[in-house]
């Protein structure tokens, strides 16, 4: 059996989505910013925020005429070539693979300091175990995770309000300066594509087409409502953070909300510290810990899924497009994604693997809008415009981000296509 099945409305991809976005992100990715950018990182998250709209856009309308898994691999694939296909999903597995080592060494890190890579392989191997249950448990996993990381979230910026309002006094600059050296332009759009990285969870939705009921009215509706309740909170938590801790001291933090926690209660940034005040910083160090899981969750689905397309056009091993009878999920795909993880756990370090994965992504949106520009008129209902400013803006953010990201994303692309002439040759020589 190779067919998946439909059981996927517009709540149940939300809630995949979501636990996307607001995963280990909205709990890391403010310190890297501020280094590049200073308070400037708010204007770098405006322009992530428009470069994710058009690309959701894109994606809902390309979503509504092809409703099959695999995301911008198979709209590539159908409007522009194999080869842009095949560089999307590429792209996609390779980037996404290493964030989702990445993100299970980060929740190893929150739940069991000193044995981060014994708990990532657990986690990983647990969370696959989820996946590979049906998409339905996904959803349920994804829905339940969500709830909670919204509800602390929600939490912290009260008690961030509560404590401004009572005369609370800012750490460090206020909005508008940089922290530091000024960083220019070049450090905004830097900061804007390591944020852009918070905001790829909507690509998970699309590569769910196959599974959801009635995708063309489900898909564009869950895509756009997600991508608006991320940008809402994203928005929330890093005028927070800047207010609060001031760029500099963002810059440097390891674990910048539970700073942000300990500064507006009075406790040390610590969270075994005794006390209601230390147990807000506990609080906050169990939500992001549970955050990085729902996003781990949402990562290794959508990365299944690409697997088996992808293996349906014998673009990977046949194997891969195995789709359980019992479960309806990819079941191969999902024990491969779940060996190249725990691989990238084992043999990678976290420290530079955002921009990579930035990178690799927003080349996989840029070659989606290409896509929406080739679709036809009956199946447009966007103005040219949007793909077109959308590639331009997934390229100007790639080409911005640190030159180590860029550059590895760049050799990646090459071995996968390299290999990939190397085996039509065989198979011309063969035939």
């Amino acid at each position: 059996m190779n067919t998946l099945q439909r059981h996927l409305g517009i709540p149940g991809a939300m809630a995949i989505g979501l636990a996307s976005m607001v995963g280990a992100g909205v709990f890391f990715v403010w310190a890297p910013a501020a280094a590049v950018a200073g308070s400037g990182l708010l204007i770098g998250l405006l322009i992530a925020a428009v470069v994710a709209t058009l690309n959701a856009l894109s994606s809902a309308q390309l979503a509504m005429a092809h409703p099959v898994s695999g995301g911008a691999y198979a709209y590539g694939r159908a409007l522009l070539g194999p080869w842009w296909g095949f560089s999307a999903g590429w792209l996609f597995l390779a980037g996404k693979t290493a964030s989702a080592g990445a993100i299970a060494l980060i929740a190893g890190g929150y739940l069991w300091p000193g044995h981060e890579r014994l708990v990532a392989i657990a986690v990983i191997l647990v969370l696959g175990t989820v996946n590979a249950l049906g998409v339905r448990s996904t959803a349920r996993v994804s829905a339940t995770v969500v709830a909670v990381v919204l509800a602390g979230l929600s939490a912290l910026l009260l008690l961030v309000a509560l404590w401004l309002s009572g005369g609370g006094q800012a750490v460090g600059a206020p909005i508008g300066e940089f922290g530091g050296a000024d960083a220019g332009w070049l450090g905004i759009l830097q900061s804007a594509g390591l944020l852009f990285f918070c905001f790829a969870g909507y690509a998970r939705m699309a590569t769910l087409g196959e599974e959801a009921r009635d995708p063309r009215h489900t898909l564009p509706r869950a895509i756009l409502a997600a991508l608006g309740v991320a940008l809402v909170l994203y928005a929330a938590v890093g005028t927070a953070c800047v207010l609060v801790l001031g760029p500099d001291r963002l810059a440097r933090s390891a674990s910048p909300l539970a700073e942000l926690a300990a500064v507006v209660t009075g406790a040390p940034s610590e969270p075994d510290t005794a006390g209601a005040a230390g147990g807000w910083v506990l609080v906050v160090s169990l939500v992001a810990a549970l955050a990085c899981l729902g996003s781990l969750l949402g990562i290794l689905a959508g990365l299944s899924r690409t697997g088996l397309a992808m293996a349906r056009d014998s673009e990977l091993p046949g194997a891969l497009s195995r789709v359980s009878a019992r479960t309806s999920s990819p079941v191969v795909a999902e024990a491969g994604v779940a060996a190249l993880a725990i691989a990238a756990v084992l043999l990678l370090d976290p420290a530079w693997l955002v921009g990579f994965s930035a990178t690799c992504v927003l080349v996989y949106y840029a070659i989606a809008h290409l896509a929406a520009l080739r679709q036809p008129r009956t199946e447009r209902w966007l103005s040219r415009a949007v793909p077109i400013a959308g590639a331009f803006g997934c390229a100007l953010l790639a080409f911005t981000l640190p030159w180590q990201g860029v550059l590895i994303a760049a050799l990646v692309l090459g071995i996968g296509l390299a290999a990939r002439g190397i085996r039509l040759a065989r198979r011309r020589t063969d035939a």
